[in-house]
């Protein structure tokens, strides 16, 4: 996972163009992971439904430790090199911060599904 790294590179940036590179950016294992559970949300859904919500609650801590680990990245880099520019730190937060939210997306996805699934009164 050189998410950081590639940030810091000084390559020129470019507005993201597709959800893949948020994807690859979010870090491959993490993303990934989360998808996989996105699936067993929907899958939840149709097989076992009192399964929903922890699927959702299991991806949203997925993506707080993909975050915590890209934090642990960022710093032990910023660690040996300390002359970098404010603006590259902040993009490398801002990397890091893709598997929380797409962690939240999924809590937030399971909770409506949920919702939906409910019986009505």
């Amino acid at each position: 996972m050189t998410t950081f790294i590639q940030a810091i590179s000084g390559a020129p940036t470019t507005p993201h163009s597709s959800v893949f590179s948020y994807f690859i950016e979010g870090g491959p294992f993490w993303m990934a992971l989360m998808t996989l559970l996105l699936v067993a949300i929907f899958a939840a859904a149709w097989k076992a439904p009192n399964w929903i919500k922890e699927i959702g609650l299991s991806a949203f801590c997925i993506g707080i430790l993909g975050t915590l680990f890209g934090l642990t990245q960022m710093t032990g880099f910023l660690q040996g090199n300390a002359d970098i520019a404010a603006g590259i730190i902040w993009g490398g937060f801002k990397v890091t911060l893709i598997p929380a939210i797409y962690g939240s997306l999924l809590l937030l996805v399971s909770l409506i599904v949920r919702l939906i699934q409910k019986p009505r009164i």
